[in-house]
């Protein structure tokens, strides 16, 4: 499987979950949390305020003459979100579309901020591609990560796979 944003995105929340879902078993259709992030997705996009757009292998919530923009539910995971929108700006920059990039969040949990910038830079490119090389070690590997047992698992998907 080829990296993409939820890889990115999953790498960072919990190793675990990037290596299941890169080797395709996907239980995102049973998650209650998935299925209110794709219901703010619909509710912006009657609203005419979601201009999703896919490129390649990556689904982008909003582009703008200056900002990509990724929408998320909560800033529960900010890193996680963070370098899904940089892989995004990465993508988009290697086909000539130059962006910063824009993060927010319907829900505030941790944060002071709704909204978070990025901007890419020649160190941030360095670590993304460390990432996606990390990335693919993972998905390629025998060995599947242990469970990460943290508060946030009972959330997850693929909790029943991992804990039951």
């Amino acid at each position: 499987m080829k990296v993409n944003g939820t890889l990115i995105n999953y790498y960072f929340h919990c190793k675990r979950q990037c290596y299941l879902h890169g080797n395709r078993l996907n239980l995102e259709d049973n998650s209650e949390t998935v299925k209110i992030g794709k219901a703010i997705h619909e509710e912006k996009s009657k609203r005419g305020k979601n201009r999703e757009i896919a490129i390649d292998n990556i689904r982008i919530d909003m582009l703008t003459e200056e900002y990509l923009t990724e929408i998320k539910k909560s800033d529960a995971d900010i890193e996680a979100s963070k370098w899904q929108l940089i892989y995004y700006l990465k993508v988009l920059n290697d086909k000539g579309v130059k962006r910063k990039g824009k993060l927010e969040f319907v829900e505030k949990n941790k944060g002071d901020k709704k909204v978070l910038y990025f901007d890419l830079d020649e160190k941030i490119l360095k670590q993304l591609d460390l990432h996606v090389k990390d990335i693919e070690n993972l998905i390629n590997s025998d060995i599947v990560p242990n469970v990460l047992n943290k508060p946030k698992c009972k959330k997850c998907s693929y909790y029943e796979y991992c804990y039951i």
